[in-house]
Formats: structure tokens, C-alpha cells, sequence
């Protein structure tokens, strides 16, 4: 693979071609495990606003890498953990509804191409930009419903795990023999639960959102050429803040 490549944000409605290309790339993921049924695997969410995308590619935008979405509850359209395991466990519901009036949102979507397997390219790197993009949305917390590799991603970056929901957190998805974790950002400004590690790395991504970092993977004893790209223009601090928009905005979730 190339050692140079970009890490971007976005939203969602702003880059039509980015997430078809993001979308068929997850897809190629998924089906190499067998996994179909992903409930937020369509072309839906490319026309919502509340949608932000954060993908790893070349530099010249050729090709994608990686990537990951975050959603924010905007108290009309449900965040992908209430769709997956609602059904199962319907507290979902008054945990997102709660976190919503300050502003919450969910980690989502994340995936790399075998390309870049095992150097953090695809799943540690847009985990960290995710929260460093929470900022410039307005969130103060963070949902996501993790693979069994990926919950240690979210629990440096600062999470625990959800146990009030499901059987202490854990569900049976996207299929039986599959087991998902949901997970919880609770202080997505200061990160106080985050690796001092990754902690610092957000902090200071937060401040410098377009800058070129030598990062180095991990796992494995190698450097990539990271250019961030994580200002968007079109973002606004108090848009997924619900408590300022009325009762009559906070509905859809009971």
C-alpha cells in the first residue's frame, strides 16, 4: 500500500461520490465474513444530513482504504444501535434518549480493506478521528456497537462498555454466531477514561484538524504519512444539542 494517505471528515450529504465508494467498500468487507444483514448497510444514510463520514484514502481520492461514519441523533432518525438491538433490548432507546439533549451521536460503519489489516489505518485511526470530529458537531457522548476486534479501539479512545443494555452489554449480531458490544463515550470533550496516548493524539488532532502527522501503526514496527483533514466547513456546534430545539423535536425514540 502506499505509506502517504489522507484521513477526512465530511458530511455526508456533501460528498455523494466518497460515500458510494464508501459504501461498496464496507460491503466487500462484509461479505468476505459472510455478513449481510448489517441494518445500516444501504445507500439510505448517504442523503442524511445528520451524517458524517470519515474515510481513509489516497491522496488524490482515487481509492478508500477505510473509514467510519458518525451519526448524530438529530430526534427524528434512530442511531444504528437502536435499529440492531432495539428489538432485543428496548432500553436502548431511553439510554440514546437521554444522552440526545446534549448532544450525542454514534461511532458507526467502521471498516478496513485487507490491504491495511493490522496497522490501525482502518479501525484505530477513524476511531480517533471520530471523536475529534465530536467537537465541531456538538457531542458530549458517543454510542457503538463493536466487533469483538474492535472493542479495545473503543475503550482506548475512552469507552466503557454499555452494560445496562443487552446481556451486560453484549448481543447476539449481525448473526447468532456473532456477538456485538455496545459501548459508551461518556465525556467525548475531555476524555478522561482515554489511553494518555490517545488522549493526547485527540487533543491535539482537535486543535491542528488539518495538519500531516509521520504516525506509526500500533501493531507492527511502521510509519504512514497521515495529511488530516478533519475541519468541516458546514458543521455547527449547537445543530444535535436537543435540549435547545424544544420538546417537539425529541421525539421517536419511545
Amino acid at each position: 500500500m502506499n505509506t502517504e494517505i489522507r484521513i477526512r471528515a465530511f458530511r455526508a450529504t456533501d460528498d455523494y461520490e466518497t460515500c458510494q465508494k464508501f459504501i461498496e467498500g464496507h460491503r466487500k468487507v462484509l461479505a468476505i465474513y459472510g455478513i449481510e444483514n448489517i441494518s445500516t448497510n444501504t445507500y439510505d444514510w448517504i442523503y442524511n444530513p445528520s451524517i458524517f463520514v470519515i474515510v481513509v484514502e489516497t491522496l488524490d481520492k482515487s481509492k478508500l482504504y477505510g473509514g467510519a461514519r458518525v451519526q448524530c441523533a438529530d430526534g427524528i432518525n434512530p442511531l444504528p444501535i437502536e435499529i440492531a438491538t432495539g428489538d432485543m433490548d428496548p432500553r436502548i432507546y431511553g439510554e440514546v434518549k437521554r444522552a440526545s439533549l446534549n448532544g450525542t451521536g454514534e461511532l458507526s460503519g467502521l471498516w478496513n480493506s485487507k490491504e491495511v489489516a493490522g496497522l490501525g489505518i482502518g479501525s484505530l485511526f477513524p476511531s480517533r478521528a471520530s471523536v475529534v470530529i465530536a467537537r465541531q458537531l456538538g457531542l458530549d457522548t458517543m454510542f457503538s456497537l463493536c466487533s469483538p476486534t474492535t472493542v479495545r479501539f473503543n475503550q482506548w479512545i475512552g469507552s466503557d462498555v454499555l452494560v445496562s443494555v443487552g446481556n451486560n452489554g453484549t448481543f447476539y449480531y449481525p448473526k447468532i454466531d456473532l456477538i456485538a458490544t455496545a459501548c459508551f463515550l461518556e465525556d467525548a470533550v475531555n476524555l478522561p477514561k482515554a489511553h494518555p496516548r490517545e488522549r493526547d493524539k485527540m487533543l491535539y488532532l482537535r486543535n491542528n484538524l488539518q495538519c500531516v502527522i509521520r504516525e506509526k501503526s500500533p501493531f507492527k514496527n511502521q510509519f504512514v504519512e497521515v495529511h488530516y483533514d478533519l475541519l468541516i466547513q458546514s458543521a455547527r456546534e449547537h445543530e444535535f444539542k436537543l435540549k435547545f430545539k424544544g420538546e417537539e423535536s425529541r421525539v421517536g425514540y419511545d
